[in-house]
This record gives C-alpha cells, structure tokens and sequence, in this order.
C-alpha cells in the first residue's frame, strides 16, 4: 500500500521557486502598465498592483526598468550542416547567447541530411540538443523531398511529438516543384501545421549562374545578380498563390526585398488570412552594396539567400513593413 505524498505548506517551501518583481513597467502586446509580477515555479501566477504572495518570497524591485516576456526567435541554425559546412555555434553556446539578450526560447530546423528521413532528421536534433539547451526549444522540420513516406512522417511528427511547421524550398539541389509542394500545404492544411517556404526560383537563379560564370563573375558581387528582386518576388506570389488554393497558413522565411514584401502584402490585402513574413536583423541594418567591397573576406561575410538587396533604401522600408 502505497504511503500517501504530503505536501509541503506554502510559506514553508523554498523562496527559490518564488519571485515577486516589484514596481516595474509592466509590457504586454497591447499596453504598458505599472505594476508587480508574481512568478511560481517559473510560472506567472498575479500581475498588477497590491498583491497578495505569500511570506518569504524573494523580491527584484524594478522600479524604473521595464518588465518585459522573454523573446522567442523562431528561426535558429545550431550545429546546421550545410553544403559541406557547420555552424559555429551548437546548442549549448546558442542558447547561452539567446538568454542573455533576452530570448528564452528558439525554434530550430532539423534538417534531414542525404537519405534521412524528416523523422530520423528530427530524432537526430532532439539527441544534440536536449542535454545542451539553455533555454526552452523547438523544431521545425525541413522536407527536401515528396513522397508517401514524408507524409507518413508529418503525421507522426504532428501526433507524437508535438511539430506544427514544416519548411520546404523552391531552390536548391532539394527543392520541391509546384505540384509537390500544393500536395505538402494540402497535408499541412488537414494536420493543422503551418508550412514555411524558402521563396526563391530555383531555376532561374541556376541559369542566371550559369551566365555569370561563362562571363568570369565568381565572386560575392555576382551572388545578388544571379537571385535579383524580382526571382524572388516571383517565388513569394507562386508560393502564396498555391497555399490559397488549399487555404494552407503560410510563413515565407526571411524577406529581403521591397518587391517580395509588396508581393506578400498585396495578397494579405486581398485574401486576408494567414500569410506571413519574417526578415532578418542584418536586412533592417545593411545592404547588398557590401557585397561589392574590395576585401573579399568583408565581401562575402555578408552573402546570404536571398541577398542583401543593393538599394539603400531596402531596409528603411522592411522596418516599415514591420511597424504595418
């Protein structure tokens, strides 16, 4: 017979596992307040002003600063292989680093590698990161390909283990054509997960290359010739064309260009729904003409896909699409 679990009083556990942060400037997503925040077991359990908490709480008086939720960046690449590289940091620096600008939680990618299934792919990510994670996490899983198998596998990701976004791209060796990726979002859709898509015309940035090679362009300056404004905007119009078609939700990763943005914006203005858009801190900062300095080490530490686009005025209007 089982010895029944007491549990302890609350003014006689530890004030470790609660925390009252007194007379700071409360930010929520529609209004900053002041007030205090009650915090048990990690959890927020009060907010406002004149709170009853119990004895022996431990107090951050924040009188002056502001309180705000911790960040989420949903879109990480720790220990990411990739055309025969690795990223620097793993998951333990990562989300080192992510706390102490104030993110409390990242959303990463398991990426299947050659032959790997999304499943296997996302087991492989769970044993790097769980023993070194910071912070909280999750994944979203990349598809590289079609077939019954990768629908086999969303269904088990989405019942099982708790994965609501999928990302498939329009470029590159792994890319998805136009009928694979309507049968992906149509999937998506019955799931209930929000697909991601890498909007760029694949084949036409391989034909673009393809000249500036034969013309001897093979440096960082070429990289925005061969993926201009408009393949990209191109991509970002097909791919939201196609979730309207199965009213799947949309998220297109990293936006880089005015046109791309105006092509998003024009069908949320006519479709309304859930299409949406992310950009990049590096976007809202720099541009394209920095692929074209004279060092090449400076060069090409700023290619990214898509590119840094060369008009100046790209990231004052990015930051105004952020504020719309």
């Amino acid at each position: 017979m089982s010895t029944p679990v007491k549990k302890v009083p609350i003014h006689l556990q530890s004030s470790q596992t609660r925390l009252l942060i007194k007379n700071g400037k409360i930010v929520n997503e529609n209004e900053i307040m002041d007030g205090d925040v009650y915090i048990e077991d990690g959890v927020i359990k009060q907010m406002g002003k004149n709170l009853i908490i119990p004895g022996g709480t431990r107090t951050i008086d924040a009188r002056g600063r502001y309180v705000m939720p911790g960040g989420i960046d949903p879109h990480t690449h720790f220990e990411f292989e990739f055309m025969g590289t690795k990223s620097v940091d793993d998951f333990y620096h990562g989300t080192k680093a992510a706390i102490a600008g104030g993110t409390t939680m990242i959303i990463d990618f398991a990426f299947p590698k050659p032959g790997e299934s999304p499943l296997d792919a996302y087991h492989s990510y769970r044993m790097k990161a769980d023993s070194k994670v910071c912070c909280d996490y999750g994944l979203h899983v990349c598809l590289t390909g079609w077939s019954d198998q990768v629908r086999k596998d969303m269904e088990l990701l989405c019942r099982d283990h708790g994965v609501n976004s999928f990302k498939l791209f329009m470029c590159y060796d792994f890319m998805v054509d136009d009928g694979e990726m309507y049968s992906a979002f149509e999937h998506c859709k019955n799931l209930g997960a929000i697909a991601q898509v890498h909007a760029e015309n694949g084949k036409i940035i391989s034909k673009n290359a393809e000249k500036l090679i034969a013309k001897g362009v093979t440096g960082p300056e070429g990289h925005e010739i061969s993926r201009p404004e408009e393949v990209e905007a191109e991509a970002v119009n097909r791919a939201c064309v196609i979730a309207k078609q199965v009213e799947c939700p949309l998220y297109i990763v990293h936006m880089m260009g005015a046109a791309a943005v105006e092509a998003l914006q024009s069908h949320r203005n006519r479709h309304g729904g859930d299409i949406f858009g992310e950009t990049l801190a590096c976007a809202l900062a720099r541009d394209g003409r920095q692929c074209r300095h004279e060092c090449f080490a400076h060069a090409a530490g700023h290619i990214l896909s898509p590119p840094l686009r060369s008009d100046a005025d790209t990231p004052a209007m990015l930051m105004k699409f952020l504020k719309a």
